[in-house]
């Protein structure tokens, strides 16, 4: 695993620099809406890593680390996504790797995340490539 290029990004310009790829995932953001969101959900502990290819950003991967009673100490995966022109190269299995990995050293026994119904390749990529289980269905109510 390259670790080397992989790293956290901490600041205003290295998020905006990850914009293209999040929105690609995230279609509804704007550049404006993302960075509000996001020194918000900072705020609150998310942590967005970059996995890059000559220089440029070609996956995401933002994160939190939680306690809860089902899952005990976990890391939870909001957003997963490869830059469209870096797909099936195996960016997102370095990315989540390297996130199990951070997990773990993290005292994390869970990694979790969710992945709309549609999104038929990314359930066969997280079951069949990377070893995750199917178990629940995942509920939201608008207010």
């Amino acid at each position: 695993m390259n670790n080397q290029n992989i790293r956290e990004l901490k600041n205003e310009n290295e998020w905006a620099a990850a914009f293209s790829v999040i929105q690609q995932l995230r279609t509804h953001l704007t550049s404006t809406s993302y960075l509000s969101h996001l020194k918000q959900m900072v705020q609150e502990g998310y942590q967005l890593f970059a996995k890059y290819d000559n220089g440029r950003i070609a996956a995401v991967a933002g994160i939190v680390l939680r306690t809860n009673f089902y899952y005990g100490n976990h890391v939870f995966v909001y957003d997963l996504v490869t830059d469209s022109q870096h797909r099936s190269q195996g960016y997102g299995e370095e990315l989540l790797m390297y996130i199990h990995e951070y997990g773990k050293n993290n005292g994390c026994n869970m990694v979790a995340l969710e992945s709309g119904l549609h999104r038929i390749d990314a359930h066969r990529f997280y079951e069949s490539k990377m070893g995750y289980e199917k178990f629940c269905y995942s509920f939201k109510k608008e207010l």
